[in-house]
């Protein structure tokens, strides 16, 4: 950012003591807060003098994420978001319409460098992480642009964040903010593909928010020919670090698992999965809950989904077993809804040009 400051990123505290280093009033900072969480440009914010706003332009970056591409599914009215950064770089977002409130799943890297076969966003590597600006962008300009307030987020988009642990714990602090979005802890979710410093770290913070694994088999071979993190963290070390979390935080953890056609989807993998389950949080009284998702067909990776019997079977086995499992429902299949297509397609695009 070339040293220039980012004053998205900024709590109120710090925004104060900004102000105060410009020789203005600390009482700017909590006068700005809210209107730059909420998305505001600087350039809008007219309470402040020109004068201000002029110095400011100066020694600050405008981190805000810009609508890129824009595209609003027929079926649902999921829109999916691809938004452009300061730097050039795109990431998606997408905002989902339920019963209980809007919520909108957000990136946390551009790209990815965990490398899970199934995943479109890995494609390419990891370029950058997010900073707090541009994870807490994506909700608010998302809020602006539809005009309907959104009550919950899911970090479940491009990249790990646990991979980008110091930017997405800041992020966590300003969305929850009073006096910024407001967004209840216990209405974030978190994914992680499995990083078990990650998690260890995660649950000493103590947030009451959602804890999301990506499991994707029921046993090591098969994990990690699918997920090359399991190589370094195994199952044993994964589901050890998530009975810690629970521990820590009494949180219940929910369990992804993505169903391959002829991969990971029998019922025999749904017989190992519920055994290893419950075998590791035994003694412990978590609830187990098993989120079964369709693998998304992309054309790098070969990947099939099964059919409607094959995902009910597995989750009909799960349940015998003791295991609640619901089958995620798809939204804006019309429109990729899934990260990682929209921005494959600018970058081929932008490489083609």
């Amino acid at each position: 950012m070339n040293e220039r400051t980012d004053l998205y990123s900024l709590t109120e505290d710090e925004l104060s003591q900004f102000f105060v280093s410009l020789g203005e009033a600390a009482y700017r900072g909590k006068q700005v807060f809210p209107r730059l969480q909420s998305g505001e440009r600087l350039c809008d914010i007219t309470n402040l003098s020109k004068a201000v706003r002029e110095k400011l332009a100066d020694l600050t970056v405008d981190t805000l994420p810009l609508v890129e591409e824009k595209l609003v599914s027929k079926i649902d009215g999921t829109i999916k978001y691809l938004f452009k950064l300061y730097d050039g770089s795109f990431v998606e977002s997408v905002l989902m319409r339920y019963k209980h409130g809007n919520t909108i799943c957000i990136s946390s890297q551009v790209g990815c460098r965990m490398g899970c076969k199934f995943c479109a966003s890995t494609i390419g590597g990891k370029v950058r992480d997010l900073y707090p600006s541009e994870l807490i962008g994506q909700v608010a300009v998302a809020q602006r642009d539809s005009g309907e307030r959104i009550s919950n987020i899911v970090m479940m988009g491009i990249g790990e964040p646990l991979d980008n642990f110091d930017n997405v714990i800041k992020f966590l602090k300003l969305v929850n903010s009073e006096h910024g979005l407001n967004i209840g802890y216990r209405h974030i979710s978190l994914s992680t593909c499995g990083v078990v410093s990650g998690i260890n770290r995660l649950g000493d913070e103590c947030f009451p928010i959602t804890l999301s694994i990506s499991l994707h088999a029921s046993n090591d071979k098969k994990r990690s020919e699918i997920m090359p993190i399991n190589n370094k963290w195994n199952i044993e070390a994964l589901l050890s670090a998530c009975v810690g979390y629970y521990k820590k935080t009494g949180r219940r953890i929910s369990f992804e698992y993505t169903l391959i056609s002829g991969k990971n989807d029998s019922t025999e993998d749904a017989t190992e999965l519920a055994t290893l389950l419950k075998d590791a949080f035994r003694g412990t009284n978590a609830p187990i809950h098993v989120n079964l998702i369709r693998v998304n067909e992309v054309r790098e990776t070969g990947f099939k989904e099964g059919d409607t019997v094959s995902v009910a079977n597995f989750q009909r086995r799960l349940e015998s077993l003791g295991i609640t499992a619901t089958v995620r429902r798809r939204l804006g299949a019309d429109v990729n809804a899934a990260c990682g297509q929209l921005r494959r397609t600018r970058n081929t695009e932008a490489v083609k040009n």
